[in-house]
């Protein structure tokens, strides 16, 4: 795989006119015409439209118009956030030929801080599932070893970044969908706090759960896609009216006064061993560079009501008029969320609320959390394939540690910690408190420094 520099070390470099935007999204595309055939981490590349927005973004950069450390850098998108003019499938047969009008809220702030567009990446049908093996237009194949998975549903998304396709990519996120895929490609995800990132225009897997952020090859990248896309969206009803503060320079600053919180119960559980002997050599390093490492205990919520009956109630005029269109499991996953009542859903909803109140009761001692992202390596995808019915426990093993921040609607990022003995990447996730993405890019930054 190629040895890009980062958007950190680029963007500079852009400014002063010593590479071009035309030169890096060439760059792109060629990768792109050379590896996702094996990949498939794209379902639409748009290659035309790019190169003219490098153009622009050039031309506007020579002219001493800046717009910031994104202008000029190729970036993609999951497949299920609206593009105006391009289709958006979100990876089903029912969308193949759906062409949005708009943009969503997050590629308008992507355009408006001049990146270039290359394409829109593969995924797990509509979001519903770990592993990206369910896709109209095929399964997703992890760079680091194409027999094994990429992760899911924003699997596309990191499998693009890691093999060096694009610099970033826009993922969404309902239960680890950002960070799961991450590790085990081995770049970064971080999931920002609820209502930090506007998902209006993004086809929704659940609304209470659903997170929009960054994919990105250094912790330093996914600072300044953050910094692009977060803002209050004032037509989004569950967007939050909570400035950022300045990201990119969080991941630089100290962690030395800060307290780290390991969970063993639930998070620790049944891990691999060689994911074990990676978090607990990470964990080592991060003793030497913060002021505090204790044990916390934590009852992670792992009720999936809330998700189950939101999906069925966006998907249940078409199953019930188109269900053909729809992936086997796909379809099975959403009818699953039929049986369940109002009642009952008004009910989890409200515990759902109470959860999330009671979030930031969890850093009363600590300021963040370290857990395993993924309980075990990138599992083969012969090995998946051939018993389907263990295709969904694998993904919620793969999705165990993540899924409670998504309840709590916290802020998480996986860092990468290790490669296995067959070189699958192990991660690591960093959790904090409500709007809490300071910290956790700081400790984040700390650990990738003393790593290098």
């Amino acid at each position: 795989m190629p040895d890009l520099e980062t958007i950190s070390a680029l963007a500079p470099r852009l400014r002063k006119k010593e590479i071009s935007p035309v030169e890096l999204t060439l760059g792109c595309l060629g990768r792109i015409e050379e590896l996702n055939p094996t990949l498939n981490a794209f379902i639409s590349v748009t290659a035309d439209s790019a190169m003219a927005e490098a153009r622009k973004a050039e031309t506007e950069i020579v002219r001493g118009e800046w717009r910031g450390p994104l202008h000029g850098i190729p970036i993609a998108l999951k497949d299920l956030i609206d593009t105006a003019g391009v289709r958006t499938t979100a990876a089903s047969r029912l969308c193949e030929n759906r062409v949005p009008e708009k943009d969503a809220d997050v590629v308008r702030r992507l355009r408006q801080a001049g990146a270039v567009i290359v394409g829109k990446n593969n995924l797990h049908e509509f979001a519903y599932g770990g592993s990206s093996l369910v896709s109209f237009f095929g399964e997703i194949h992890n760079p680091r070893n194409a027999e094994h998975i990429a992760g899911g549903s924003s699997g596309g998304s990191a499998a693009a970044v890691a093999a060096g396709l694009c610099y970033a990519a826009i993922g969404t996120d309902t239960a680890g969908s950002i960070r799961e895929p991450a590790a085990l490609c081995g770049c970064v995800g971080l999931k920002p706090t609820y209502g930090r990132v506007s998902a209006r225009g993004v086809i929704p897997l659940s609304w209470s759960l659903d997170h929009v952020g960054p994919i990105a090859a250094s912790v330093g990248d996914a600072a300044l896609v953050l910094q692009a896309i977060a803002g209050y969206d004032a037509l989004d009803t569950c967007s939050a009216n909570v400035p950022l503060s300045d990201s990119a320079s969080a991941c630089n600053e100290s962690a030395k006064n800060l307290r780290v919180g390991i969970p063993r119960k639930f998070f620790y559980d049944d891990l691999d061993d060689e994911v074990q002997a990676a978090v607990e050599h990470a964990i080592a390093t991060i003793r030497t560079v913060v002021a505090e490492v204790r044990e916390v205990k934590l009852d992670p919520p792992t009720d999936r009501s809330v998700q189950l009956a939101e999906s069925f109630a966006y998907h249940a005029e078409n199953v019930a008029r188109t269900p053909e269109l729809y992936q086997p499991e796909t379809l099975r996953r959403i009818r699953s969320g039929e049986k369940i009542s109002a009642t009952e859903y008004i009910e989890r909803r409200r515990e759902l609320d109470e959860e999330r109140r009671r979030a930031g009761e969890i850093f009363a001692e600590v300021d963040l959390l370290v857990t395993p992202t993924t309980p075990i390596p990138a599992p083969k995808i012969a090995d998946l394939k051939k018993d389907p019915a263990a295709l969904r426990p694998a993904e919620l093993i793969l999705l165990r540690n993540t899924r409670p921040f998504n309840v709590w609607g916290l802020p998480a990022i996986s860092v990468p910690c290790g490669t296995s003995n067959a070189g699958l990447p192990i991660g690591l996730q960093i959790a904090g408190p409500p709007w809490g993405e300071e910290l956790v890019l700081r400790l984040a930054g700390a650990y990738a420094r003393s790593t290098t």
